[in-house]
């Protein structure tokens, strides 16, 4: 799939969740056996449903296939992004600050990859933590390679 195909399938798939009052979290493409992987997170204030899940589905589904935007043949999968949910996006890293998170990194910063702590948001394109044992940390968003909210129990 050529980056404008997946621009294309991109800008449909906002306009349709945005259309149902929800927002794209995040659309991923990959391979997978039998054809191509089509993988949607969406959100809501006060979360998604299932139904609101399946209702973005169908409606994704058929115009996707109305503008014929996929060549080959793809699976469909419409969900939340969890409760454990990635960040991806600098607002993201905003609208979740105060909350625990794990984050890790590309290359070792102080002497490690992997980070757990309370997110102080994202300044000058750097996310803040404050760590388990207090210390404070400022990792270049460009560095980061995962970063998911953990479950408070």
């Amino acid at each position: 799939m050529t980056p404008e195909v997946l621009d294309r399938v991109r800008k449909t798939t906002r306009e349709i969740v945005e259309f149902a009052n929800m927002e794209l979290v995040h659309l991923e493409m990959k391979r997978a056996p039998g054809g191509l992987l089509l993988r949607v997170y969406i959100d809501k204030e006060g979360g998604v449903t299932l139904d609101d899940c399946a209702r973005v589905s169908r409606q994704l589904s058929l115009q996707l296939d109305v503008d014929d935007l996929i060549e080959e043949r793809y699976t469909l999968e419409v969900s939340s992004p969890g409760l454990d949910r990635p960040l991806f996006t600098d607002r993201d890293f905003e609208r979740f600050a105060g909350r625990l998170i794990r984050l890790s990194t590309r290359l070792p910063q102080e002497g490690r990859r992997n980070f757990r702590g309370r997110l102080d948001g994202i300044v000058d394109g750097s996310v803040r933590l404050t760590l388990e044992d207090g210390r404070q940390v400022a990792i270049s968003r460009e560095h980061v390679a995962e970063a998911r909210l953990e479950i408070e129990l």
